[in-house]
């Protein structure tokens, strides 16, 4: 997709998503076929059991096209979006699910262990956008993936579909979804075609070793890059617990970068320079 084309390049969600793009979006029948197909892999992604309903919490979504595919699965959910106008249509369609407005930059208030699993669909990426002045994007996400922690059962399970900009974007999302405890990947279909590949970010709470499923498109055998998996596991730190380091030496200054590493903040890399002792100029 275009630079000039992104919807987020246009204005914020809740201004771009007006009443008229609002109607317009719902009654587009080659858009809620879309809608309707990506739905159904972000759910097949999910792996949900198949002997009962879950509760499924659907963030951004909008006129309530992807919570029909979940009802029509035999699911429960609930629907959350920043645009008043994508809701209204949602209430006049007579959706199932409950529907809240919110922004999810500012963290979910549901009750730890809430839910069963989470989809998003097309909505992730505008997280990455600084709409307002006070938008940091990085700490957004990271409020955002925190709070989603939170409010999924123990071993729950997330799917985004998503159309980042560029590697950066994919790179912001998916660290600070590992930032709040998520393990992980991205997902791939048809990597090798440009109209019909899709990527989704799989999250997972149970550990790092949940495999990640196979992207579709790739034939038996190959070796694609069509997922690419990443986890919580730090690497162990070399300075033991308990032992206090001199301030100012080289190991001091190595363990205190390694803890702003930890923290996702912007670190100088390591070199042989690090913690060097200077001459004094008189």
């Amino acid at each position: 997709m275009a630079s000039g084309r992104r919807p987020e390049h246009k204005a914020p969600p809740e201004v771009f998503y007006n009443e008229d793009e609002a109607r317009k979006y719902s009654a587009n029948t080659r858009m809620i076929e879309i809608q309707n197909q990506l739905t159904e892999r972000a759910i097949e992604l999910l792996q949900l059991p198949d002997d009962l309903p879950c509760y499924i919490l659907d963030v951004g979504c909008g006129s309530g096209l992807s919570g029909e595919v979940l009802s029509s699965e035999g699911h429960f959910w609930v629907g959350l979006d920043i645009s008043k106008a994508m809701l209204d249509v949602a209430f006049e369609r007579e959706v199932e699910g409950d529907l809240f407005l919110h922004d999810m930059g500012e963290g979910l208030c549901f009750r730890p262990g809430t839910f069963d699993g989470c989809i998003s669909i097309s909505a992730l990426q505008w997280l990455c956008n600084a709409d307002k002045k006070g938008h940091n994007p990085k700490k957004r996400l990271y409020t955002f993936f925190m709070s989603l922690y939170g409010c999924l059962s123990r071993g729950g399970k997330a799917v985004f579909q998503f159309y980042p900009e560029n590697p950066d974007q994919v790179e912001l999302i998916t660290s600070q979804a590992m930032r709040a405890g998520f393990t992980g990947g991205i997902v791939v279909d048809y990597p090798n075609s440009t109209r019909a590949k899709k990527m989704f970010l799989c999250l997972f709470t149970g550990g790092g070793n949940t495999p990640l499923p196979k992207g579709l498109g790739t034939a038996v055998g190959m070796n694609s890059q069509n997922t690419v998996q990443y986890s919580e596991k730090r690497e162990r730190s070399k300075f033991e617990r308990g032992k206090s380091l001199k301030k100012k030496t080289k190991d001091w200054i190595e363990s205190k970068k390694e803890r702003r590493r930890r923290q996702g903040r912007d670190v100088r890399p390591n070199s042989k320079y690090t913690g060097r002792k200077r001459k004094a100029h008189f």
